[in-house]
């Protein structure tokens, strides 16, 4: 991912579809002017390269001066804008409501009074509609300002009324303010650490909650409000893993996005985002029926305009599906039929690179390099986990984690016994390093360092003996997230019964339906 920190322009020329380029160049030529042609040549330069290069751009357009790039790119950035302003102003009630702001404060200027307050009131009458409280914070502030400094002849007692409206517009924005904020810094805990590891870390996640929450929380009624409010209980739950509540949390999510549907394509990310969680809260909760139906729900909506016509909508449901998709192929054991599906993805990743963050590309591969060794394929395996080792980020210290252990089982199954003791080693320190090493994870590396000295014919009596000590935490808080992980019991029982992990998985979901 070489090219994440791109040009800003190429990035944002490269996002564009063929409607929104061929928009654009009508746009620019509408006058002629020879700054403008300038700035198109520039454009067709950037779109024909695959990758930015200035050096590649100067030799083969030699009207662009070096002087000359720096004002010629932040012209054509500007004007790439305001053409997409226009072919989107339909479709943004952001952008409409803008515009009867500025239609309200142009009538105002004219001297207009009654008829600026009239187009406020229409305003405010789509802002509420969208809950959309910015915008009717503004209007409010606005139609004070009017009635304040002129006599309007308006209905009685407005100006309590609007004093009222006010507060309770304020009031609103404050809980959504809080609210959200709360939801941002447990999902950051989460991105940056995963599960909680003890008690002190789960009671930390619950103390933060409690202590942020505003008062009354549960009985706001707003649409935002109760958004992040469960937002941030989703993220608490998930931390704790806690999944029947995570479940829970997640379905109220969504629901809220049923009772107000005009909602959808206002925040589609939000609800996008949701529905990644119930499909995420279903796997977690082993529920395969309710994952497919709901994946089905989902791709419904994928193909629906609200997505197709956005960019971001159609990565994010991309990101999404696709996880949700080969979570479905873990839950049924099918992993060589769920390895059909790695080239496709393989080749959206790969169009959408600029665009897909960090965190959602490890997820990928972990999940990926999954599938591999369900399908008892440990060679590629090892190459979707080096992927994650030796990439440098920040995210998610239990996936990298992870990743290194279930590396050093693939090369224990492809018997590459000289390099287990220096990998034993080295997962070792870095998972001790994390203070990440659960009592699961020590039984493992205590029977992986065993196992190294151990002739064949006395492994199995050895794999016997981890399985019964790591069936008893499987249920137990603070170990289950190494079962979510890796199915390390499959893996044992695959290696007891001499059966390959595919077919224990496959047999495990037969008997649950």
């Amino acid at each position: 991912m070489s090219n994440r920190n791109t040009d800003t322009l190429f990035q944002l020329i490269k996002s564009l579809g063929k409607s929104e380029k061929r928009n654009f160049k009508l746009y620019i030529n509408r006058n002629g002017a020879s700054e403008e042609l300038k700035i198109v040549q520039l454009f067709d330069a950037l779109d024909k390269m695959d990758e930015y290069d200035e050096t590649i751009l100067f030799k083969k357009n030699d009207s662009i001066k070096k002087q000359q790039l720096s004002n010629l790119k932040a012209h054509l950035y500007k004007e790439i804008l305001s053409s997409l302003r226009l072919i989107n102003d339909e479709n943004n009630i952001d952008i409409q409501l803008h515009e009867q702001m500025d239609h309200a404060r142009i009538l105002y200027n004219k001297g207009l009074y009654l008829q600026s307050l009239k187009a406020l009131d229409k305003l405010k009458e789509q802002a509420r509609a969208f809950n959309q409280l910015t915008y009717l914070q503004q209007a409010l502030f606005f139609e004070k300002s009017i009635e304040g400094l002129h006599i309007t002849r308006s209905l009685k007692n407005r100006a309590e009324e609007l004093s009222k409206e006010a507060d309770e517009v304020n009031t609103t924005l404050s809980n959504v303010s809080t609210l959200s904020n709360l939801a941002l810094q447990l999902y950051g805990w989460y991105i940056k650490n995963g599960f909680a590891r003890n008690e002190e870390e789960e009671q930390a996640v619950r103390s933060f909650l409690n202590n942020n929450l505003p008062p009354n929380a549960h009985q706001l009624t707003g649409f935002y409000e109760r958004l992040y409010l469960y937002q941030s209980y989703c993220w608490k739950a998930f931390i704790r893993q806690d999944f029947l509540m995570y479940y829970r949390y997640t379905q109220k999510w969504v629901d809220i996005f049923d009772e107000e549907p005009q909602m959808v394509s206002l925040e589609s990310g939000h609800y996008i985002k949701g529905m990644h969680n119930l499909m995420g809260a279903y796997f977690n909760l082993g529920n395969y029926q309710k994952l497919n139906d709901t994946l089905i729900q989902f791709e419904k909506f994928c193909n629906s305009k609200t997505v197709q016509q956005n960019q971001n909508n159609l990565i994010q449901c991309f990101i999404y599906y696709t996880i949700s998709l080969l979570n479905k192929h873990f839950i049924s054991g099918k992993f060589s039929e769920g390895l059909l599906l790695i080239k496709d993805i393989e080749d959206k990743l790969k169009e959408y690179e600029l665009y897909i963050d960090r965190h959602r590309i490890l997820v990928i591969y972990y999940k990926i390099a999954c599938m591999y060794f369900g399908a008892g394929d440990f060679e590629t395996t090892v190459d979707y986990l080096n992927k994650i080792i030796n990439w440098k980020v920040d995210l998610r210290s239990d996936l990298q984690c992870y990743a290194r252990l279930l590396h050093l089982i693939a090369h224990y199954e492809l018997g590459n016994y000289q390099l287990l003791e220096y990998l034993a080693k080295s997962v070792y320190r870095f998972m001790a390093k994390l203070h990440n090493l659960s009592v699961v994870e020590e039984e493992m590396f205590k029977f992986l360092r065993k196992a190294l000295s151990l002739p064949p014919n006395k492994l199995k009596p050895e794999f016997e003996k981890l399985l019964q000590k790591l069936k008893q935490f499987e249920n137990k808080p603070f170990e289950t997230r190494a079962f979510m992980y890796l199915d390390v019991i499959s893996w044992l029982e695959s290696k007891i019964s001499g059966v390959p992990v595919q077919e224990v998985t496959q047999q495990k979901y037969l008997h649950r339906k």
